[in-house]
């Protein structure tokens, strides 16, 4: 897609410190990593969100992940722990509009964080809930 800055580096015509990489997906370092460690694993067809990406493609992209999270707790670096985040959208921190998955490493007092709103520990009913599943289910 023009104008993709991860399309470019799937294309070869940005720069990139490639880990792994097949015919489905693409995994690279970080430009800007939350800890030494942290990398990016892309489908190499553009996809801008989750519901664009087959679901092959989907799974493939995760199966990877995995062999990253467990190469970073082999390799050295300081890795107490494992991170995947993956934004979808604008409102979920989503910046580039390329699926992309983070897989970066945790250790204790490295300063990341996710921030609760104030509501988060009330608890919605159980009625809310199950309208909810119901919202969800009806679309499935």
């Amino acid at each position: 897609m023009s104008g993709c800055i991860f399309c470019d580096i799937v294309a070869g015509k940005m720069p990139a410190n490639i880990i792994d990489q097949d015919d489905m997906c693409v995994a690279f370092m970080d430009i800007q990593p939350v800890n030494p460690g942290h990398m990016l694993v892309i489908p190499k067809k553009h996809a801008s969100f989750l519901e664009d990406m087959d679901r092959e493609t989907g799974a493939h992209l995760f199966r990877i992940a995995q062999r990253l999270a467990a190469a970073l707790r082999k390799s050295g670096l300081k890795c107490e722990g494992v991170n995947f985040f993956l934004a979808d959208g604008e409102a979920a921190m989503q910046e580039v509009f390329h699926v992309h998955l983070h897989v970066f490493p945790r250790y204790k007092g490295d300063g990341f964080g996710l921030k609760f709103s104030e509501t988060y520990h009330t608890k919605p009913t159980r009625e809310v809930i199950e309208g909810t599943a119901r919202a969800i289910k009806a679309v499935l």
